[in-house]
C-alpha cells in the first residue's frame, strides 16, 4: 500500500514539474509545440492533446 501511495506522489510531483516548465514558456514557445497556456493542465494530465 505504501509502495502505491509513493509512486502516485512522485507521478504527482513529475507533472507538476512539467507544467511549471511548461508555465514559464512563452506564447510563441507554447505555439511552436501545439499548445495555448489555457491547454498546459490539460496537457499534463493526458500525457499531450488530440487536435
Amino acid at each position: 500500500m505504501f509502495s502505491q501511495i509513493a509512486k502516485r506522489f512522485r507521478a504527482y510531483q513529475a507533472h507538476r514539474k512539467v507544467a511549471s516548465h511548461l508555465s514559464r514558456m512563452d506564447d510563441r514557445e507554447l505555439s511552436d509545440i501545439g499548445i495555448s497556456r489555457s491547454e498546459i493542465e490539460y496537457a499534463v494530465q493526458r500525457g499531450r492533446l488530440q487536435h
